[in-house]
Protein backbone atom coordinates (compact mmCIF):
# COMPACT_ATOMS: atom_id res chain seq x y z
CA UNK A 1 0.00 0.00 0.00
CA UNK A 2 1.49 3.21 -1.16
CA UNK A 3 1.74 6.41 1.24
CA UNK A 4 1.50 8.89 -1.86
CA UNK A 5 -1.77 9.64 -3.13
CA UNK A 6 -2.50 11.33 -6.33
CA UNK A 7 -3.88 15.14 -5.80
CA UNK A 8 -6.41 15.57 -8.53
CA UNK A 9 -5.08 18.63 -10.77
CA UNK A 10 -8.47 20.63 -10.21
CA UNK A 11 -7.56 20.55 -6.56
CA UNK A 12 -3.47 20.75 -7.39
CA UNK A 13 -4.71 23.93 -9.34
CA UNK A 14 -7.51 25.48 -6.84
CA UNK A 15 -4.61 25.36 -4.46
CA UNK A 16 -2.15 26.98 -6.13
CA UNK A 17 -4.40 29.90 -7.25
CA UNK A 18 -5.44 30.76 -3.29
CA UNK A 19 -2.01 30.98 -2.65
CA UNK A 20 -1.12 33.56 -5.72
CA UNK A 21 -4.35 35.11 -6.72
CA UNK A 22 -5.64 34.90 -2.52
CA UNK A 23 -2.95 35.66 -0.89
CA UNK A 24 -3.05 32.96 1.33
CA UNK A 25 -0.50 31.55 2.69
CA UNK A 26 0.70 28.27 1.67
CA UNK A 27 0.49 26.30 4.84
CA UNK A 28 -2.92 27.26 5.55
CA UNK A 29 -4.31 26.50 2.32
CA UNK A 30 -2.15 23.12 2.34
CA UNK A 31 -3.23 21.93 5.88
CA UNK A 32 -6.92 23.06 4.93
CA UNK A 33 -7.02 20.96 1.89
CA UNK A 34 -5.07 18.27 3.73
CA UNK A 35 -2.29 17.95 1.74
CA UNK A 36 1.63 18.12 3.02
CA UNK A 37 2.83 21.89 3.29
CA UNK A 38 5.74 20.11 1.34
CA UNK A 39 3.91 19.09 -1.46
CA UNK A 40 2.49 22.68 -2.05
CA UNK A 41 5.56 24.63 -1.63
CA UNK A 42 7.25 22.10 -4.42
CA UNK A 43 4.13 22.61 -6.78
CA UNK A 44 5.07 26.64 -6.72
CA UNK A 45 8.58 25.87 -6.95
CA UNK A 46 8.09 24.41 -10.15
CA UNK A 47 7.57 26.90 -13.25
CA UNK A 48 3.90 26.66 -14.96
CA UNK A 49 3.09 26.52 -18.36
CA UNK A 50 1.83 30.18 -18.29
CA UNK A 51 4.77 31.17 -16.58
CA UNK A 52 8.49 30.59 -17.17
CA UNK A 53 9.46 31.25 -13.98
CA UNK A 54 8.53 29.91 -10.48
CA UNK A 55 6.66 31.59 -7.96
CA UNK A 56 9.44 31.51 -5.51
CA UNK A 57 11.72 33.09 -8.14
CA UNK A 58 9.04 35.92 -8.84
CA UNK A 59 8.90 36.94 -5.45
CA UNK A 60 12.23 36.97 -5.06
CA UNK A 61 12.33 39.34 -8.36
CA UNK A 62 9.89 41.71 -7.13
CA UNK A 63 11.02 42.19 -3.84
CA UNK A 64 14.72 42.87 -5.36
CA UNK A 65 13.02 45.28 -7.62
CA UNK A 66 10.63 47.17 -4.23
CA UNK A 67 13.82 47.51 -2.85
CA UNK A 68 15.75 48.94 -5.57
CA UNK A 69 13.06 51.47 -6.41
CA UNK A 70 13.39 52.50 -2.60
CA UNK A 71 17.24 53.22 -3.25
CA UNK A 72 16.97 55.18 -6.68
CA UNK A 73 13.89 57.43 -4.79
CA UNK A 74 16.29 57.94 -1.97
CA UNK A 75 19.49 58.86 -4.30
CA UNK A 76 17.02 61.31 -6.49
CA UNK A 77 15.18 63.09 -3.37
CA UNK A 78 19.53 63.37 -2.25
CA UNK A 79 20.17 64.92 -6.08
CA UNK A 80 17.50 67.21 -5.42
CA UNK A 81 18.47 68.11 -2.03
CA UNK A 82 22.15 69.16 -3.19
CA UNK A 83 20.93 71.09 -6.36
CA UNK A 84 18.54 73.76 -4.02
CA UNK A 85 21.70 74.00 -2.01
Amino acid sequence: MSRYKLIPQEKREEILRRIKEGGESANSVALESGVSPKTVYNWLAKPTEKSAVSWPEYNRVRRENEQLKAIVGELTLGLKRTKKI
